[in-house]
């Protein structure tokens, strides 16, 4: 063994395999890790805008303004005094 194991075709293409085998399996991982912590801080986001909305539900509530439709609900057609441009 004097080292032309090392410039064997087949070896080398096995060793080459492996490695981008492994090379693969860690970008899956951290991947896989990343996409798991944006769906974690978009459920806390989603959590934390509906608290928020309930806040000033509960505020509106307070001061006596009637609850009003989300924002994200549709809006009926109130808008005609912006045609009058």
């Amino acid at each position: 063994m004097d080292g032309h194991d090392a410039e064997d075709p087949k070896q080398s293409t096995a060793d080459m395999t492996v490695f981008v085998q492994n090379l693969l399996q860690q970008m899956q991982s951290r991947f896989q890790t990343m996409s798991d912590s944006i769906i974690t801080k978009i459920d806390e986001m989603g959590n934390r805008i509906d608290e928020l909305e309930q806040s000033i539900n509960d505020l509106r509530t307070e001061i006596g303004v009637e609850s009003s439709p989300s924002p994200s609900a549709p809006l009926k057609a109130k808008d005609d005094t912006k045609s009058e441009e």
